[in-house]
């Protein structure tokens, strides 16, 4: 299963953020290019503009991705995470957020506010299997 990752990547960037920074802390640190994401342009609730970012990486740029990201985070980090896969997983998807600010400055920190959005997506054929599959994920490096 570990083999077959998809990883969606969803960022806000709001018009007072530089969007090239988010671009090259996204290069620098998890090797995610630019040309990598689309990019929405749309208002928000105020009438400011606002960037939205997605990707979706796959097969081996996937498995780079999460070798990079599981490096990146503490120990403690991944053990709660994988404490937390009930929780954050819906239909074979899990769900993270980390911080964009603390990216920027080069450092990984799980966050639930001013994030960036991470869905991690493998298939699971039976629900019971969710956090064994899950905790090989998060064990490839640790």
């Amino acid at each position: 299963m570990v083999d077959k990752i998809e990883i969606a990547i969803n960022v806000i960037v709001h018009a007072t953020e530089d969007i090239s920074k988010i671009f090259q802390s996204f290069e620098e640190i998890l090797d995610v290019k630019e040309e990598d994401f689309t990019i929405e342009e749309t208002m928000g609730h105020y009438e400011n503009p606002i960037i939205v970012l997605n990707t979706k990486i796959v097969k081996k740029q996937a498995r780079n991705f999460m070798n990079k990201l599981l490096e990146l985070l503490s120990t403690e980090q991944v053990n709660d995470l994988i404490e937390e896969i009930d929780e954050r997983t819906v239909d074979s998807k899990f769900h993270m957020r980390f911080d964009k600010q603390e990216l920027i400055k080069g450092n990984l920190v799980i966050k639930e506010k001013d994030t960036i959005k991470l869905k991690i997506h493998t298939p699971i054929y039976n629900k019971k299997n969710t956090v064994k599959i899950f905790t090989e994920i998060f064990q490839i490096t640790n």
